[in-house]
């Protein structure tokens, strides 16, 4: 799910800016993009992310502007550096007006530091307070985002319910149709060689019974059930519902097997069986999104 969050948190040390910007991915894929006085702190970052997100694709920007209190001067070269872009680009879009000092001296390594800030146990803490707080702000973007995925997805779980019970309704019309055609082909493929008419009825009715789909119907009617308790139950769904949505793709997979040739009836098992079969495609697109 994406989302994105952005924090500010001031220390003695100095300012720390962080950003949290996350998209859809199949696992936790984090990248981290920090200053050096944050690089002893990034498997201690890696840990508290793992506690809160479990998938996606997150992008960690921080910055660390160190406190006036620990600096002993503007930084001349990127001052000077600042002005000279300011006045270019100005004067490329002949657009009028001056630097802003105030902008300037809020720029990062602006002020020059007598000596590194030293990253100790104080500057970590408070880099994970705001590590923690980004991570709440960003998971209330993706829980909104994730709460209407769901509601789709509920709807093309009922779909697939709906066309369940359709296919339930006409699957004794497909079958009694289906062994009189079997019948019929049999006759006509013997062309009048003596077989037992009960031998020919147990023939048929045994390859109409492995045509019939009900446990096909009834085990993808008990998936929808169960992936509507997977939505509503909360927590980490996203790889349970990869591994149900292949059950009943399987199941789909099955039923148009075996609903070929019989007839009218088999071409509107059909549809209903390619009908599902999309919602069930859709449904695990989204499922992607979901943590």
């Amino acid at each position: 799910m994406t989302g994105f969050a952005r924090v500010r948190r001031a220390t003695p040390q100095g300012e720390i800016l962080l950003s949290v910007k996350s998209v859809n991915h199949r696992g936790l894929d984090l990248h981290f993009h920090l200053p050096p006085e944050f690089d002893p702190f990034e498997g201690f970052l890696r840990g508290l992310i793992k506690h809160h997100v479990a998938r996606g694709h997150l992008q960690i920007h921080a910055s660390f502007t160190p406190s006036t209190a620990a600096a002993d001067g503007l930084n001349e070269p990127l001052l000077a550096a600042f002005v000279a872009a300011f006045r270019k680009a100005a004067a490329q879009h002949g657009l009028s007006g001056e630097p802003d000092l105030n902008v300037a001296l809020r720029l990062p390594g602006m002020f020059r530091a007598e000596v590194p800030v030293e990253s100790g146990p104080e500057l970590e803490e408070a880099l994970g307070e705001a590590m923690t707080e980004a991570l709440e702000i960003l998971n209330r973007f993706r829980e909104r985002e994730g709460a209407a995925i769901a509601a789709e997805m509920r709807q093309r779980c009922a779909a697939i319910a709906r066309s369940a019970e359709q296919m339930e309704e006409i699957r004794g019309r497909a079958t009694a149709e289906f062994q009189k055609r079997l019948k019929e082909r049999m006759r006509a493929l013997l062309r009048g060689a003596g077989v037992e008419p009960q031998r020919l009825a147990q023939e048929a009715a045994l390859l109409a019974d492995r045509s019939d789909i009900a446990e096909e119907l009834m085990r993808l009617k008990t998936h929808t059930g169960q992936l509507e308790g997977l939505l509503d139950g909360g927590g980490e769904t996203g790889k349970k519902l990869d591994f149900l949505l292949q059950e009943m793709n399987r199941e789909t997979n099955t039923i148009l097997s075996k609903t070929s040739g019989l007839g009218e009836l088999g071409l509107t098992l059909t549809g209903l069986a390619l009908a599902a079969k999309a919602e069930i495609d859709k449904i695990r697109e989204q499922s992607l999104n979901l943590e």
